[in-house]
């Protein structure tokens, strides 16, 4: 016998307009490009260090990489700002 759902695990229902789900599709579009930007660099800085002579330059890449993680962070916090903007206009 399960028992009843406490307040924590009900559904939550959010009503999005059109234009919301605009802007937030295309923050999340960002958000993907941004990670596969970040994947990219992880495999090339991989790459290098298997490559005696490039193991500086993937040390480079590495760390752009693990700055560009706080690309991601970013983002969201812009589409919540600009979500949070567009919900007090309408």
């Amino acid at each position: 016998m399960r028992a009843a759902p406490d307040s924590s695990e009900r559904d939550i229902d959010i009503t999005l307009g059109k234009d919301e789900l605009v802007i937030s599709h295309r923050y999340e579009t960002a958000i993907l490009f941004n990670d596969f930007l970040i994947a990219l660099w992880f495999i090339l800085g991989s790459a290098f260090f298997l490559i005696p002579g490039l193991v500086t330059a993937g040390a480079w890449v590495f760390l752009i990489a693990s700055i560009q993680f706080l690309i991601r962070p970013t983002i969201g916090l812009i589409r919540n700002i600009h979500l949070k903007r567009f919900r007090s206009a309408s």
